[in-house]
């Protein structure tokens, strides 16, 4: 600092100190009101789900400033409460465009929360209010769990990514059906369960048997998920050879049809199978059944242990699952791969990448009838939903497709190999 400057400010000190009392009192109430206009106008944007105000100032600030799983667990709790509103920005006319309809269910719209972001049902009430046609809670596990030791979740902002080794934290199923069993249904939103195994459990199928039961005659939930893909369970995507996928669908399917659970099963698989794995799980999926009781879908893909070629950002030296755009081409990949394997008999929830209407029509081209995003979530907030059907909106009309489920596998419908 310059000897002038350190005098201007001795001078405008001196000023101040000068000042009347009243005239103090008035800078600091003038002072007071600026703050609480800021304050005021900053929560009423952050609950009418503002989207200018998301992707401009409080989500760049959140991402700066917080830590991620601080920030995550502000977000549950404004969910919760409901503080969270996001406005429709399409037409009804419009709206109508998205509906469809997959594994026997009608979904407002093709655009869903992936599991990891409510893992213990706490704000999925307030998820409806995101404008979200579906919603998964999980993974949850049959014991309550901490996860892997904290800091476990990591930004890559230029990359729009994540890596995170959370372990399926979560407060175990009794507490999850407890929440679930108060909401009699959170129509028109969707909710699957996802279910996973505590990380010291030998027998694997034991845990999603246990989770079956447990979550049987919860009204609120219209579809299961078995999670066999997480990279941060050890021993967990081992369930996904061929051989160990056979027995556990066989446990899994014949629990269900021995309960009488009617409703949709789907697997979530990870990014990382060889060609020759994704076929043989595709083989035993497509024919895997017990009963009335099939695999009504799979969920591609769960997060990536493989790193971005060609950087040396810090982060991608860290263990744990990678999502985000990284992740966008390597899921829809495999989503393209996996629907010619079974011909499009098999529907598909397309997870990877996904923030933008583009995002999404690429994986429903390839072949995924529903997608899901929760990384897009974390860097632009909830409004990035809307944005996203709005996005899919134009997209079919510039197609001039009367639904979104024209567009389902449409690339493949000009493939001639």
């Amino acid at each position: 600092m310059s000897s002038s400057q350190g005098f201007q400010i001795v001078r405008e000190a001196r000023f101040i100190m000068s000042c009347k009392p009243r005239h103090i009192n008035k800078f600091l109430s003038l002072l007071g009101v600026s703050s609480g206009g800021i304050l005021a106008f900053g929560t009423i944007c952050t609950y009418r789900g503002d989207e200018g105000f998301y992707s401009n100032l409080l989500m760049p600030m959140v991402s700066k400033f917080i830590d991620p799983e601080i920030a995550h667990e502000a977000c549950i709790l404004l969910t919760r409460f409901k503080l969270i509103r996001c406005k429709e920005s399409i037409s009804q006319e419009q709206a109508s465009k998205l509906r469809t309809n997959v594994f026997n269910l009608s979904f407002t719209n093709p655009i869903g929360l992936a599991a990891g972001f409510d893992k213990n049902s706490a704000a999925v009430a307030g998820l409806k209010h995101y404008g979200l046609g579906f919603a998964e809670v999980g993974t949850v596990t049959p014991n309550p769990q901490s996860g892997n030791p904290k800091k476990r979740i990591f930004r890559v902002k230029e990359d729009s990514a994540l890596v995170n080794r959370c372990g399926f934290n979560n407060k175990g199923i009794d507490h999850v059906v407890n929440n679930l069993s108060s909401q009699e249904t959170l129509q028109p939103m969707l909710v699957g369960l996802n279910l996973g195994k505590n990380k010291d459990t030998q027998h694997i199928s034991s845990d999603y048997l246990i989770g079956l039961e447990k979550s049987r005659n919860l009204s609120s939930v219209d579809y299961f998920v078995i999670n066999i893909s997480s990279p941060n369970t050890p021993g967990l995507r081992d369930s996904q050879e061929k051989e160990n996928l056979e027995r556990l669908l066989d446990d899994v399917l014949s629990k269900m049809e021995a309960i009488s659970i009617k409703k949709p099963l789907l697997v979530k698989l990870a990014p990382d199978l060889k060609d020759w794995q994704l076929k043989d799980v595709a083989d035993v999926i497509s024919r895997k059944k017990c009963g009335n009781t099939k695999v009504c879908g799979v969920i591609l893909t769960n997060t990536t242990i493989t790193r971005p070629e060609g950087t040396s950002h810090d982060v991608y030296l860290e263990s744990g699952g990678l999502s985000g755009q990284p992740l966008r081409k390597m899921s829809t990949d495999m989503i393209s791969d996996f629907y010619k394997l079974t011909k499009g008999q098999v529907p598909i929830i397309g997870v990877g990448g996904v923030s933008s209407g583009e995002d999404a029509y690429e994986k429903i081209r390839a072949g995924a009838s529903l997608v899901q995003l929760y990384t897009g979530l974390t860097y632009e907030g909830p409004p990035v939903i809307n944005k996203i059907k709005r996005e899919l909106v134009e997209l079919i009309e510039r197609d001039k497709l009367n639904s979104i489920s024209d567009a389902v596998g449409l690339n493949h419908k000009y493939d001639t190999n």
